[in-house]
């Protein structure tokens, strides 16, 4: 690039010395500023020592434009169906040698894979940004104090700022379901506190005498280019919920006749009901509440009860569940506290047939 260069003064033919100001590394050096180097050279003529000659040069340094949008943790963010206000994080640097303002997108990958592995399956709603306030609350982390943007304002050099993104999970999602999201940043003109400022534009051509503006930037994962003055980068939501699968069995226990050896399913007989619920998801399944309505044609054994949270044997119920429940008729109901994962846990109660 050609100097933007302004000569005065005369250089001899003699030993000079120069003032030279300190090297400008990265983003160091503001953007627009004037930096001046002055030679000076000392002679003498017939011994005797002359007014000293100088030159000097000096040159406006140009705009960098560089800026990185990075996902903070580099974790997915395990979410449950139906969870509100679920949070993914990025970092946004200004490395760019001059204040900025940034516009700022949010969007989601709609198929292929995710940034943490996985096929992108549904997409979340409501989905908003928001700046750690770092004056109040809990500062790296999402909370009530922070504030809800659309663009960063008057971001200053070398400095990074944590980002939200905040979207609210759709129901009835299946287990290890994933929503891939991108944040997008975009170099603004800065300057004017309070206004998103406006477009950037490269500088084209030759080198120019005032302040010339040249992108950085590296090119991001979603939708940006190298040296385009955006980034950006993906985070993404993976969906961590209990998987149930229900099955209902009987046997008969006894029979009025045949008592508990080959019993058949005659009037007076006693018929034992397992309901089983197995989890095949990730994460514990609560507050389970099993409803089954006996049929006219039976009547509650009362005296067995209801036995909740027992295992299964062999595809058997053990019936060793404890005592609990409720019947109301025609309804036997109740309520196992948390069924784990790879676990499974029954409600077990008798009948006899009218």
């Amino acid at each position: 690039m050609t100097s933007k260069l302004t000569y005065m003064g005369i250089i001899g033919l003699a030993a000079f010395s120069s003032v030279a100001a300190a090297p400008a590394f990265a983003a160091g050096t503001t953007a627009g500023t004037t930096i001046t180097n002055t030679a000076t050279v000392d002679f003498q003529v017939g011994g005797v020592s002359q007014v000293q000659q100088s030159a000097s040069n000096n040159f406006t340094v140009d705009r960098k434009i560089n800026l990185l949008v990075e996902e903070v943790a580099n974790l997915t963010t395990n979410v449950v169906p139906g969870q509100a206000n679920a949070v993914t994080t990025f970092q946004l640097t200004n490395s760019s040698n001059e204040v900025l303002d940034f516009a700022l997108a949010a969007s989601q990958i709609t198929g292929g894979t995710a940034s943490h592995g996985g096929t992108d399956t549904f997409d979340a709603a409501n989905i908003r940004i928001y700046r750690d306030n770092t004056s109040s609350g809990s500062v790296g982390s999402w909370d009530a104090g922070d504030a809800l943007v659309t663009y960063i304002d008057e971001l200053v050099t070398d400095t990074a700022i944590r980002l939200f993104v905040v979207a609210d999970i759709p129901t009835g999602l299946a287990n290890n379901a994933v929503a891939g999201v991108t944040l997008r940043a975009t170099a603004r003109e800065g300057g004017l506190a309070g206004t998103q400022g406006g477009t950037i534009t490269e500088t084209t051509g030759a080198n120019t005498a005032g302040k010339d503006t040249v992108f950085a930037d590296i090119a991001g994962v979603t939708g940006d280019i190298a040296r385009d003055a955006s980034h950006s980068d993906n985070d993404d939501y993976t969906v961590q919920t209990a998987t149930l699968a229900v099955t209902k069995t009987s046997r008969v226990i006894s029979d009025p006749l045949n008592n508990t050896t080959n019993p058949k399913l005659i009037p007076g007989a006693v018929v034992e009901y397992c309901i089983a619920v197995a989890n095949t998801g990730s994460v514990a399944a609560t507050t389970v509440l099993i409803t089954d309505p006996v049929p006219g044609q039976l009547t509650y054994d009362s005296v067995f009860g209801i036995k909740l949270g027992g295992t299964v044997t062999g595809g058997t119920c053990d019936a060793n569940g404890a005592t609990g429940g409720s019947y109301v008729a025609p309804n036997v109901s109740g309520s196992i506290a948390s069924i784990a994962t790879s676990d499974t846990r029954t409600l077990v109660f008798r009948a006899t047939v009218n």
